[in-house]
């Protein structure tokens, strides 16, 4: 590799390691059934501050190699943006939450906005592994065909292992959902056995819920799964995503069953479609500030008592 800073192989670095780094956040911006963000402002935002995210990546490595130390310290303008990022999509979702079916809640925002963020950094490192590949096959073989292969497969190597480390668990890795009965009892609201609310009193009301409403119910694989269950932010996101996704004529209701650890969510959705209402309960994403090690916890304990 030869020594000028604009040299053809750092250029051929530069741009790889920058292409590599955005379709590297590209991949892990999707829209799914949550659709956020929303097409296509959002993905042109994200994709942009990942473009940027990938570039502070990808001429680190030519700056130092280049002996341009003031170059490098352009890094840490990274970690402002992506602060930035998270403070963006943080009081743009709470600037719409009064224009939601349900409130998403602090906990969701919060585990969200963070996503985002932390995702920039898979492009800043992954476009930073593709740059550090093709300098390190330089060394070793000048072919220049071998070189942006390497490079992309490093990139892509350590964006595998990026994704299956950040990669968060959702509600069916730690319960089952199944479809619940609707029922009225002494003008009470029930799904199966689980009381859920008082609040539908009159016969217009009964009638429009035993006709109209839905219901699942959420029940924990193990005892200790309770405890991310019962969070109320974790309920709040639950609901969130099920009246986002098929929408509120009316009633949107959760309650958790004391006795069992069953959460039973009850709606009156304008697309009637059950198994779409499970669906997405067992895809709403587990919020990080209610997930506890169980093991760990075991361990700390048997400590604290030897």
């Amino acid at each position: 590799m030869s020594s000028g800073a604009l040299s053809t192989d750092y250029l051929l670095m530069i741009i790889t390691a920058i292409l590599t780094g955005t379709i590297a956040r590209w991949l892990v911006l999707k829209e799914d059934y949550r659709q956020y963000p929303s097409y296509p402002n959002g993905y042109l935002i994200h994709l942009v501050t990942g473009f940027v995210a990938a570039s502070l990546g990808a001429v680190a490595l030519p700056a130092l190699l280049t002996k341009n130390f003031v170059a490098v310290t352009f890094l840490t303008l990274a970690i402002q943006q992506f602060r930035d990022v998270r403070k963006m999509e943080k009081s743009s979702m709470k600037d719409l939450e009064n224009t939601e079916f349900t409130h998403r809640g602090d906990a969701y925002i919060d585990g969200i906005a963070k996503t985002f963020e932390a995702r920039n950094y898979f492009a800043l490192l992954v476009s930073l592994s593709a740059s550090i590949g093709y300098a390190v096959t330089d060394y070793i073989l000048d072919v220049g065909v071998v070189k942006l292969v390497v490079s992309v497969a490093v990139g892509f190597l350590v964006f595998y292992l990026l994704k299956r480390f950040s990669k968060g668990k959702v509600i069916q890795d730690i319960a089952t959902v199944e479809p619940g009965a609707i029922s009225i009892r002494e003008d009470q609201l029930y799904v199966n056995d689980i009381f859920v609310s008082n609040l539908v009193g009159s016969d217009v009301a009964q009638d429009f819920l035993q006709k109209e409403g839905l219901a699942v119910v959420i029940r924990p694989k193990e005892q200790h799964y309770r405890i991310a269950l019962d969070n109320y932010g974790q309920r709040q996101a639950i609901l969130f995503e099920v009246t986002r996704a098929l929408g509120v004529r009316r009633y949107a209701f959760t309650r958790k069953q004391f006795t069992t650890g069953e959460i039973a969510i009850a709606i009156a959705p304008i697309l009637q479609d059950s198994g779409a209402m499970a669906e997405v309960v067992k895809n709403t994403p587990l919020l990080e500030n209610t997930r506890k090690s169980h093991a760990m916890m075991q361990t700390n304990l048997v400590g604290e008592e030897s």
